[in-house]
């Protein structure tokens, strides 16, 4: 049995062709999207404003040690992309970053050595 790791991973995009219905949809919920909603969530939590132009999603993935930070950036980006395409939002490319939380160093400021 492999370890376990648990990544933070933003996926990043840009909204594409998106339809009318979408656009007010997505305005009447910006006030749930802003900068107050970032979370990392294992649903992800979508973040945009009013210009409707960027977008990121903010997941908690876990998976294998083994497979490291690029697979936990493919199965958060493929959980933003099945969310988008439910949804009905048009995008472009989406790109990601990803953190393993348990090989993150701490670094304490201010600690006595």
């Amino acid at each position: 049995m492999s370890t376990q790791h648990t990544y933070r991973v933003i996926v990043r995009g840009t909204f594409q062709e998106l339809t009318d219905a979408a656009r007010e949809r997505l305005l009447a919920e910006v006030e749930e999207h802003g900068l107050a909603a970032m979370q990392f969530t294992e649903e992800g939590s979508l973040t945009y404003d009013r210009v409707l132009k960027h977008f990121s999603f903010r997941y908690v993935v876990v998976s294998d040690a083994g497979d490291g930070e690029e697979m936990a950036s493919a199965i958060a980006e493929d959980r933003a992309q099945t969310t988008l395409r439910e949804a009905g939002y048009g995008h472009g490319e989406l790109r990601s970053t990803a953190t393993d939380m348990d090989t993150m160093k701490i670094n304490y400021k201010g600690r006595a050595r």
